[in-house]
C-alpha cells in the first residue's frame, strides 16, 4: 500500500522582500508595477529609464525591500503596461507623470523617496515640482536636468529632429531604436560587461520598441523631450529652494549623458553625497551592491537620523 500527501510549497504570506507582480487602472490605463517591502516600512518609488521598465530594477527591489517598502511601475508604453494608440493618448512626458500621479495615489505612495534613472527624471520632476509635499528624499541616477548634460548622442535630435519633425529627421531619429543602439545604452561604459544580462536589451527591444505602435510612440516622445530642457531652470530653481536630502550615483561612461552632468547637480545641491561610478547609464546593473549599500547608509544616516527614527534591520 502506498500513502500520498499533498502540501503547500509556499507560505500563505508572502515573505516582505519577495517580488510580487501587480497591475491597477491609473488614468484610464493599466499600469503593470513591481512591488516588495513591508508597508509600514518608509517607501521608496524606483523611475525607470529608456527604453526599459521596472525589470530594470528587478534585482535592486529585492536588495532593498528588507528596510524599504518599495514600489516601481512601468509606465503606458512600456514593459508590461497598456499602451494606448497614440492617435488617442499624447505620448508626452507631461502625460506619463500625470499618469504615474494617479497611479502612486492609489497606491497609497503619498510621502516617499524617489529613485530617478533616465527618463524617471521627467517623470519624477514634474511630480514632485506639482506637489514638493511628497518628497522625503532623493536619489538620482544618470537622469539629466542641465544642458551640459548631454553627449553628442544627442546630436541628431537636438539640432535636427527638434527643430523640425520632418519624415527625413524622424527616419533618422528611429535608428536609436535599433537593438545595436538598445545594447550598446547598456554596455557602454562599463567595466564588467559579462555581469550585464542579454535579457536586458532582448526584453526592451521585443517586448517594448516591437510592440504595436511602439517605435511611433517612442518617436513622440523623443519629440517631446525637448520640452524637458525648457523645463531645467524650473527643475534646478526646485532643488536649490527645497534642498532635498540627496544621494547620486553617476556612471562615468554613460552613452547618453555626460559626468559633467552629474557634476552639475552639486552646484544646486551643495550637500548631495556624488558617487561617481565605473559604470554606464544602467549602472544597477555592474554596481547592484554598492548602489544597494549606499542607498540603506545613506538613508540611516541622513534620513532617518534626522527624524529620530532608522528602518528596521
Amino acid at each position: 500500500m502506498s500513502t500520498t500527501s499533498t502540501t503547500a510549497n509556499h507560505s500563505a504570506a508572502v515573505a516582505a522582500h519577495t517580488v510580487v507582480y501587480k497591475t491597477l487602472v491609473a488614468g484610464g490605463i493599466n499600469i503593470a508595477y513591481r512591488e516588495a517591502g513591508d508597508p509600514a516600512n518608509p517607501k521608496l518609488v524606483l523611475l525607470h529609464g529608456w527604453p526599459s521598465s521596472s525589470h530594470q530594477y528587478r534585482n535592486l527591489i529585492p536588495a532593498l525591500a528588507h528596510n524599504f517598502h518599495v514600489i516601481s511601475p512601468d509606465y503606458p508604453g512600456f514593459g508590461n503596461s497598456d499602451t494606448p494608440n497614440p492617435s488617442t493618448f499624447a505620448y508626452s512626458f507631461d502625460k506619463l507623470a500625470e499618469v504615474i500621479g494617479h497611479f502612486l495615489d492609489q497606491v497609497g505612495f503619498q510621502h516617499f523617496g524617489v529613485y530617478m534613472q533616465d527618463y524617471g527624471g521627467p517623470v519624477g520632476f514634474r511630480l514632485l515640482t506639482e506637489k514638493p509635499e511628497r518628497l522625503q528624499w532623493l536619489i538620482i541616477q544618470n537622469t539629466n536636468a542641465y544642458e551640459i548634460g548631454f553627449t553628442e548622442a544627442w546630436a541628431g535630435l537636438r539640432h535636427a529632429f527638434w527643430v523640425d519633425r520632418s519624415p527625413q529627421n524622424e527616419a533618422t531619429a528611429a535608428g536609436l531604436l535599433e537593438l545595436d543602439v538598445v545594447k550598446a545604452a547598456y554596455l557602454t561604459g562599463s567595466t564588467r560587461p559579462e555581469l550585464i544580462s542579454p535579457d536586458n536589451w532582448n526584453s526592451d527591444y521585443f517586448i517594448t520598441l516591437q510592440r504595436p505602435n511602439g517605435k511611433q510612440l517612442q518617436l513622440d516622445l523623443f519629440y517631446d523631450y525637448r520640452n524637458n530642457v525648457a523645463l531645467y531652470p524650473k527643475w534646478q530653481d526646485f532643488l536649490r529652494k527645497h534642498q532635498p536630502k540627496t544621494l547620486i550615483f553617476w556612471g562615468q561612461g554613460d552613452l547618453f549623458f555626460t559626468p559633467a552632468g552629474g557634476e552639475a547637480f552639486l552646484a544646486d545641491l551643495p550637500k548631495a553625497e556624488l558617487h561617481r561610478l565605473q559604470a554606464g547609464h544602467f549602472a544597477v546593473e555592474d554596481c547592484l551592491d554598492y548602489i544597494s549599500h549606499h542607498i540603506h547608509s545613506f538613508y540611516k544616516k541622513n534620513v532617518a537620523a534626522a527624524h529620530g527614527a532608522a528602518p528596521k534591520k
